[in-house]
């Protein structure tokens, strides 16, 4: 049976349980397209029955849009999820996973051989990006037909070629939130899948990643999520969960795609890139695993807060069938890491690993399949709680999704919180990585200072009671509040991080590759050194742009934005933690730069900063007009000083406590640069040690030859009367 297995086959291989049982084809060289048609069919099947189960597909007893449009919509929802994860997984196998060459040397411009020895592209490589490219069609055309059929579901009635039903789709398109939202999606997509038809640099391809990544944020921002109670914390947990389901499922359905070519001529060869193909993509679809799963929890969390809501109404239920479902193919992970891939790396790894190895990538694929649908059919279900604005809203909820917090008091600096998912992430994906690193390093035999690992930590704590603490609770409610949170932000957390050294440490860790491909070590060698980086951390620019962004953001209308929209918030906040963190890394920090200033310029720049947050603070503490009135003056807010002399007060935080991490920085980079001096001093002396102090006796006998030389010119001078 083994050795059959190898072998293309007309019928079904029979199974070792029972016999004429058929078991899936899907040996040592993968899974057959049959078998990964099934996987697309268990999504649709998955679908359907979760659609009728909770009654999203019943006819609406008021403006029914018709059966078309009913079963259309989730249909090409799914679609699109499916074929938006295949362009993410189909990119993130091209860019961190597979081998860009055969033979792992540089590639010609156009990606394809000949000239200069370089080596042609891997069939792999191609295949992944062939994937992806037919995925971003379908993922466009899907988009499309998302967004007309929402367009006649939300305005009950079927599909048309009437004008006016045209007309009123413009207006959709360009004028509601849901309608912009889909418009967006399919603008991205189209964009994507241009440049997958045309990109074949991996920096190309990396930055298409990120703008298709991107394309999950519009649907993050409406449904259900964006009405919810904690409305934010639902959107967070949202856009994580997409993200970590577009990264594992799409891996999925490339890899299943990939298996037949994987192996190369001949399973076990030099040409067999399955084991590492494998490795890697398991050790990412952990992380994915933990995303989606934490993140589904939350989510479902902040729509269901009752047990009997979860087990009494269509919508739990369908959650915990989802629940199950990412439990079970966690397992089906957990046995690849544990037990085929291992199998695989041995020498002469045996023909029937790699058949269980296929056989369970297949089960996944199927399990997916169902889930996927199930997904689905929660987006077009009723959640238990009301998601529709209640008619009597105060002015807070209305502005900032979220009724005023209590008066604030010192103790309430503490206790008020409200988690902002995406920073927890972060600050959890920080933590974790950040300690398996220093596990390797020490494995290994090297050290790692205490000092950098409590830094960090402590960084990673200040970030998150700034960005789910009090003041960012306050922040949007208090200027005050806000440029606390916005000097923290800027000058305190990054501090911290920079003292971490976390790029020193990934390049410590993190393994090098030679096969071609470029994991995280090399993406970041490449960040550091490219013109981008360059440019950013020049010290100039990192102080121009510390400085300047803050006048920028505060007197034009980002601020308000800002303040009034969720995605322009989160934005802010990466903003300002990136300028601070790049304007100290280029002060007093030793991770890898491309140029460094010398210690002089760095004081006469954190001086300069330090004249400059004066300036700002002075301004604001007289200033006369509200910034963002249309957002400060109509939150309602019954207790605290006035709007205005609250901007006042936010004036002296920015110039009283905006000074002393400045302050901070600027001692530790005159500590740093007494440090060189004695290094360099100490460098002098063993180099005088060792040479008998050649340098300066050769310096000594200089001037002694020139004074010989002035005192035989004078000698002569004097004999010629001069």
């Amino acid at each position: 049976m083994v050795s059959s297995a190898a072998k293309p086959r007309s019928t079904p291989p029979q199974s070792d349980h029972g016999k004429g049982a058929a078991v899936p084809d899907a040996g040592a060289r993968g899974i057959t397209l049959p078998w990964q048609l099934a996987g697309l069919a268990a999504l649709f099947l998955g679908l359907a029955a979760a659609l009728i189960f909770s009654g999203a597909a019943a006819a609406h007893s008021v403006a029914d849009p018709g059966a078309l449009v009913r079963w259309g919509l989730p249909v090409s929802k799914a679609i699109h999820n499916v074929s938006l994860a295949t362009v993410v997984g189909g990119l993130i196998f091209a860019v961190g996973i597979l081998p860009r060459n055969l033979k792992g040397r540089n590639p010609s411009p156009r990606g394809k051989e000949t000239q200069g020895g370089a080596e042609p592209e891997h069939p792999a490589f191609t295949r992944a990006l062939a994937v992806a490219a037919v995925a971003g069609a379908v993922w466009t055309l899907s988009a499309i037909a998302v967004l007309v059929l929402t367009y006649a579901d939300v305005a009950g009635q079927g599909l048309s070629s009437d004008p006016a039903f045209t007309q009123a789709l413009v207006y959709f398109m360009t004028d509601i939130e849901t309608g912009r939202a889909w418009l967006a999606v399919v603008i991205i997509a189209a964009v994507v899948t241009t440049a997958l038809f045309g990109l074949r640099s991996l920096g190309g391809l990396a930055l298409t990643l990120i703008l298709a990544l991107i394309g999950l944020v519009p649907t993050a921002l409406i449904g259900h999520s964006s009405s919810s109670s904690d409305h934010e914390g639902a959107i967070n947990s949202l856009g994580l969960h997409l993200v970590g389901v577009s990264t594992w499922v799409g891996g999925i359905i490339v890899l299943a795609l990939l298996s037949g070519i994987l192996a190369g001529p001949k399973p076990g060869a030099a040409t067999d890139i399955t084991e590492p193909t494998l490795r890697r993509f398991s050790t990412l679809a952990g992380f994915a695993f933990v995303l989606v799963f934490a993140s589904g929890v939350i989510n479902a969390s902040i729509r269901v807060t009752s047990w009997s809501d979860l087990f009494g109404s269509a919508y739990g239920q369908l959650i915990l069938a989802k629940t199950a479902a990412a439990v079970v193919l966690g397992g089906v992970g957990f046995m690849h890491r544990q037990w085929v891939i291992p199998q695989l790396g041995r020498k002469g790894s045996t023909m029937s690993s790699r058949r269980v190895l296929w056989q369970l990538i297949l089960a996944e694929l199927l399990i997916m399949g169902v889930t996927s649908g199930i997904a689905v059919a929660l987006g077009r279900s009723a959640p238990p709680q009301p998601t529709e604005l209640a008619p009597d809203a105060s002015p807070a909820f209305i502005l900032s999704g979220y009724e005023l917090p209590p008066e604030l008091t010192p103790i309430r600096w503490l206790t008020e919180w409200r988690l902002d998912w995406i920073w927890v992430g972060v600050a959890l994906f920080g933590l974790v990585t950040y300690f398996m690193g220093v596990a390797k390093v020490r494995r290994r035999g090297d050290s790692w200072q205490w000092f950098r690992s409590v830094n960090w930590v402590i960084g990673l704590v200040v970030l998150t009671y700034i960005t789910s603490g009090p003041p960012s609770v306050y922040g949007r409610i208090l200027f005050s509040a806000h440029m606390m949170d916005h000097m923290a932000l800027t000058m305190v957390a990054p501090i911290f991080l920079v003292l971490g050294a976390p790029v020193t440490l990934a390049l410590r860790a993190l393994p090098a590759r030679g096969d071609g491909s470029r994991g995280m070590r090399e993406w970041i060698l490449v960040f550091v050194h490219s013109k981008f980086s360059q440019l950013v951390t020049h010290p100039l620019f990192a102080a121009a742009n510390f400085a300047g962004s803050i006048i920028l953001f505060y007197y034009s209308d980002l601020f308000g934005y800002a303040m009034r929209d969720h995605v322009g918030h989160e934005l802010m906040n990466l903003h300002f933690l990136l300028t601070g963190y790049i304007f100290v890394l280029t002060m007093i920090g030793t991770d890898p730069l491309p140029r460094r200033a010398p210690y002089p310029m760095r004081l006469l720049l954190l001086l300069a900063t330090m004249g400059f947050h004066a300036f700002f603070g002075v301004s604001i503490m007289g200033g006369t007009g509200l910034l963002a009135a249309d957002y400060f003056g109509n939150l309602g807010r019954a207790w605290g000083p006035s709007a205005l002399a609250d901007q006042q007060a936010g004036g002296a935080v920015a110039w009283g406590i905006g000074e002393v991490p400045t302050l901070l920085v600027a001692i530790g980079v005159a500590v740093m640069w007494s440090r060189s001096s004695q290094r360099e001093a100490t460098r002098v002396d063993r180099a005088a040690d060792r040479n008998n102090d050649a340098d300066l006796t050769a310096y000594n006998d200089m001037f002694a030859k020139l004074a010989e030389r002035d005192a035989r010119l004078a000698e002569r001078n004097k004999l010629e009367g001069r």
